[in-house]
């Protein structure tokens, strides 16, 4: 068998964890598939997956094979579009990672813009709020809000932003407005652990840097349910500022201690790096480019 179509059903199975979902998605039989990884592990000599009754895993030896495969098989992708011409149509899957509420907000409207621009592609979106790397589980391209560690992946920058104190004009008129990072212990604390994870939080920068520790009277893992109970007036949460943009323009949300702020927090959109970029990832993310550049709460 073809040493690349051997690659490329490898990599169904592995990603999708089941011979049957790798099959499906290949348009192929149960029973080519198990042949197929079966010629492929013979011709390498070594177990590339563990089966049991309930899922499929990658050996050691298969998950490595299963990374040189991904970056052997985009390569080989990317050198098709090149040839075809830089007019080709962006055609095939592309997976796509974002922050949850950054994804719902900023990245799904793009991605409706783009399939419908392009009527042969197809997308998935992971979007979570973790830092996912792009590589070990197979996505195109990604959205990081932070500062980037050093990587292959390149990274193209399309804006900033902050990390705010805010609450509700019912809330502050019933309760008054703090003027010090310290007033903030005589107020009641919401919590929004995806933004700030523990109990201290960091203001300022350089010689300026400044920790307070909070008592939140609640606490919440996600941002929407933080961002709602400052809504309803129950005290003072710290969100990112585009999370609240709209509620701080319609007067629903107010600001406050603005001048304790930390540094803003850039925006990147990441896609691995090759001789060529795939002409699906590059429509995509000149795309986003834009439509992120362009949006005012996020520069």
């Amino acid at each position: 068998m073809d040493r690349l179509h051997l690659m490329t059903v490898f990599v169904a199975v592995a990603e999708e964890a089941s011979f049957a979902r790798g099959a499906r998605r290949l348009g192929m039989s149960p029973p080519a598939v198990t042949r197929a990884i079966a010629a492929l592990e013979e011709r390498l000599g070594v177990k590339l997956l563990n089966r049991t009754t309930r899922c499929v895993r990658t050996t050691e030896a298969g998950q490595r094979y299963l990374d040189d495969s991904r970056r052997i098989i985009g390569e080989v992708d990317e050198a098709d579009e090149a040839a075809a011409g830089i007019n080709a149509e962006p055609r095939g899957h592309l997976a796509i990672t974002a922050p949850v509420l950054f994804g719902k907000m900023f990245v799904l409207p793009g991605i409706v813009e783009f399939l419908r621009r392009y009527p042969d592609m197809e997308v998935s979106a992971l979007f979570l709020d973790r830092v996912v790397n792009l590589l070990e589980e197979g996505l195109d391209v990604g959205v990081r809000i932070g500062e980037l560690p050093d990587s292959s992946m390149k990274a193209i920058r399309v804006g900033s932003v902050r990390r705010v104190l805010c609450a509700s004009p019912g809330y502050l008129d019933k309760h008054g407005i703090p003027h010090s990072l310290a007033a903030l212990s005589e107020h009641s604390i919401v919590s929004a652990t995806a933004v700030s994870p523990t109990s201290e939080w960091k203001f300022g920068q350089g010689s300026e840097l400044s920790t307070v520790r909070v008592k939140p009277r609640l606490a919440l893992s996600s941002n929407d349910a933080a961002m709602e109970a400052a809504l309803q007036g129950f005290g003072i949460t710290r969100l990112l500022s585009y999370q609240v943009a709209a509620h701080v323009a319609s007067g629903q949300l107010k600001i406050m201690l603005s001048e304790f702020e930390p540094p803003p927090m850039p925006i990147h959109v990441l896609h691995r790096e090759g001789r060529y970029t795939s002409v699906k990832i590059r429509s995509f993310v000149d795309l986003m480019a834009v439509r992120l550049r362009e949006d005012r709460a996020l520069n």
